[in-house]
């Protein structure tokens, strides 16, 4: 079975979207945090081509009753991003299994239907970010795979690269470039393409 895995935090001013609350202000983009993360999850868990999960951080907050009862929500972990992200990786099932955020606006299943694909023939599926990251990342899962995550510069113009770098021998393919919200600028880009 295909895996989509939602990783979300619990929405707390100064613990979510800090550098846009540094622009517009910590409460502000509280808001902005859960609107986002509600269309996110709304828009992709119906979806009957895969099974969508939520990796929650703090792990204390899968019980929040934010959190749709529907889905099955498990704890981040300890761990930078990469720690995080690679421990979703390896304790997936095997199969193909996708990992996202939620401050990528208006994502669509077919965004999701199309990173699937690329890995019915690659390893590892990435989705650019446009400003050095990502947004999305896959795995085929037929077998563990290895420390993607090692000395990456986390948010930063070199994390799509640094991560690169460990691939190694996986065969990568990619997806749509899609921008994710992190500062005012991206705000705006957002708000002028509604």
């Amino acid at each position: 079975m295909k895996q989509l895995v939602i990783m979300a935090k619990k929405p707390v001013a100064g613990s979510v979207k800090s550098r846009l609350g540094k622009d517009i202000g910590y409460g502000r983009a509280v808001g902005i945090y859960r609107h986002l993360t509600a269309a996110t999850i709304r828009n992709l868990s119906c979806d009957k081509r895969w099974r969508t999960s939520l990796a929650i951080a703090p792990d204390i907050s899968i019980y929040d009753p934010i959190w749709p009862t529907q889905l099955e929500r498990f704890g981040q972990g300890a761990g930078d991003i990469g720690e995080r992200m690679q421990t979703i990786l390896n304790n997936a099932p095997n199969g193909p299994v996708i990992v996202i955020g939620t401050d990528i606006p208006n994502i669509k299943p077919q965004d999701i239907a199309d990173a699937f694909k690329q890995l019915g023939r690659c390893d590892v599926v990435f989705g650019s970010a446009g400003d050095g990251g990502f947004w999305l990342v896959g795995a085929r899962r037929t077998q563990r795979i290895p420390q993607i995550f090692s000395n990456v510069r986390w948010s930063s113009k070199h994390t799509l690269d640094d991560t690169l770098k460990n691939m190694n021998h996986l065969k990568v393919g990619y997806t749509a470039e899609r921008f994710d919200i992190d500062t005012q600028e991206d705000l705006k880009r957002w708000r002028s393409s509604i």
